[in-house]
């Protein structure tokens, strides 16, 4: 595994080339915004009249409908989310793609479980910055950069002499920001699942399961919903803060010996064989395409499935005692809270 950063990550392969972003959401538009100001060409396509394309428009980007935009594009990002491309791929991406061009991903989702098939002679690359949309814009505006993996699926078509996909890619990572921080190559059939599995056995499904249930124990034994948020939900971010900054050793040198004698005790008796066997699980599904099938067959149908756990998630008792302890909070008063993305 090559990590690369500095001059060997730099944006000169698209200095003279268009770049087309199609979505303009969480990561497209961090993207959009990162590779304009370093200086590189960017239009943003998306549908007619949609808020994502009037807000690139208002934010200073020229904007056309996907098949214009993507015809005109040498490097075309697609920063949608993953259950609309095969629909987008199929009706406004793919009629327009031409030989030489190369097509990017911000995850490997949809590449690797075959939902886009990139025709011969487009290259496909992706990019995947390992932080949300506004990380990588807030980094990038401070002079830094989020690090970012990046995989050549297919090479494009060269005859015009110009730049390999990779070197695109790399192009993209540096106008992002990457340079600064580093570029982890990898593969996308490892970047779809580690990420799939990352999110699912730890960071949202592992995390908010967890913490739940342990809310959900602490109100039973009969103590107060806003007490067993505060210790099992509201103090995550401290914890992980620390590993973020110091890595689990920093972080148990920063705790007490209490909280660090109870983590040794603890944890092999909550982490156990019956969990390991069913994060195995998780990852099977994950690696054998189930998953990706299951989702895709949900998205199809209006998405009933996801649409019920969304709705019943929203009405736990834990979200009035989430409300309660953040209203504590001056500094998190007036944090907004977008509206979740619909189910399509």
């Amino acid at each position: 595994m090559q990590i690369l950063a500095g001059s060997a990550v730099a944006t000169d392969a698209l200095g003279n080339r268009r770049i087309v972003v199609v979505g303009y959401g969480n990561q497209g538009r961090a993207h959009a915004l990162n590779l304009r100001d370093s200086g590189l060409d960017v239009l943003v396509a998306g549908r007619p009249a949609s808020a994502a394309r009037s807000r690139a428009a208002a934010e200073g980007f020229r904007t056309e409908d996907t098949p214009a935009a993507v015809k005109a594009g040498d490097l075309v990002i697609v920063a949608l989310p993953d259950e609309v491309h095969a629909e987008a791929w199929r009706t406004s991406i793919a009629p327009s793609l031409r030989v030489g061009q190369t097509v990017g991903f911000v995850h490997g989702f949809s590449v690797h479980f075959g939902l886009v098939t990139p025709p011969a002679g487009v290259g496909c690359v992706l990019v995947a910055p390992k932080g949300p949309g506004t990380a990588v814009r807030q980094r990038f505006e401070q002079g830094m950069g989020i690090p970012s993996l990046l995989a050549v699926h297919q090479e494009r078509d060269r005859s015009d002499g110009g730049p390999s996909a990779r070197d695109l890619a790399l192009a993209w990572a540096a106008g992002i920001g990457s340079s600064h921080a580093g570029v982890v190559e990898v593969t996308f059939k490892d970047e779809a699942e580690t990420d799939l599995f990352g999110e699912q056995a730890v960071l949202c499904g592992g995390m908010m399961g967890l913490a739940q249930a342990a809310f959900e124990i602490l109100v039973e034994a009969g103590y107060p919903p806003l007490l067993a948020y505060t210790e099992c939900v509201h103090e995550i971010k401290q914890i992980a803060d620390l590993l973020e900054s110091r890595g689990p050793a920093g972080m148990r040198h920063a705790i007490s010996n209490t909280a660090e004698f109870g983590a040794y005790s603890a944890a092999p008796r909550i982490v156990d064989e019956h969990v390991r066997s069913a994060m195995k699980a998780v990852l099977a599904d994950i690696r054998s395409g189930a998953f990706a099938k299951a989702m895709r067959a949900d998205a199809d149908a209006g998405s009933p499935w996801f649409r019920a756990q969304r709705a019943a998630a929203d009405e736990h008792p834990i979200e009035p005692a989430s409300a309660q302890v953040r209203a504590l909070m001056p500094w998190l008063r007036g944090a907004a809270v977008p509206p979740p993305p619909p189910a399509t």
